[in-house]
């Protein structure tokens, strides 16, 4: 309680102070009229150096966003790869289509190619005289549909 009471008299104590020169000069400025604040070079500077940063920033942000597309492309043609290959020695024949995955219940959907943002698939189909089932021959691999190039140099189709 007396560190209270000691805590409002010191607040007193300092709203007693005169008020120094540069508070009563902002204070007759104020009064005839002139304003303070930034100057216009002041803000250009400013502006200048937010462009600046922002420039620097964005492609560096749209390297992370394709860095990321990227990775999941790779995961989606890894996990495509993996169930199409546990299809093929589950039913002695590789599938014909990627819907066969769906509906015989090896995947729920076909993922998306996060590159052209669609579900179509570069569909490598195997040679007849190499398929397990050599009446049937199904899919062997897959790629992207992109026919762009990644960060690596390699185009997506490759991958």
């Amino acid at each position: 309680m007396t560190a209270l009471i000691q805590t409002i008299s010191s607040w007193r104590a300092l709203s007693s102070v005169p008020r120094s020169h540069s508070c009563e000069r902002l204070l007759a400025a104020r009064a005839r009229g002139r304003r303070s604040g930034f100057s216009f070079v002041e803000m250009m500077v400013v502006i200048t150096i937010i462009v600046i940063l922002v420039t620097m920033a964005i492609p560096i942000y749209q390297r992370s966003i394709l860095r990321a597309k990227e990775a999941v492309l790779l995961s989606n043609l890894n996990t495509l790869r993996t169930v199409i290959d546990n299809y093929t020695y589950d039913k002695e024949k590789a599938p014909q289509s990627l819907q066969d995955l769906v509906s015989d219940g090896y995947l729920k959907r076909i993922p998306l190619d996060p590159i052209t943002n669609s579900d179509q698939w570069k569909i490598v189909m195997e040679d007849a005289s190499q398929a397990i089932n050599q009446t049937e021959p199904g899919i062997f691999d897959i790629h992207s549909t992109s026919d762009k190039i990644g960060l690596d140099g390699t185009p997506y189709s490759e991958k």
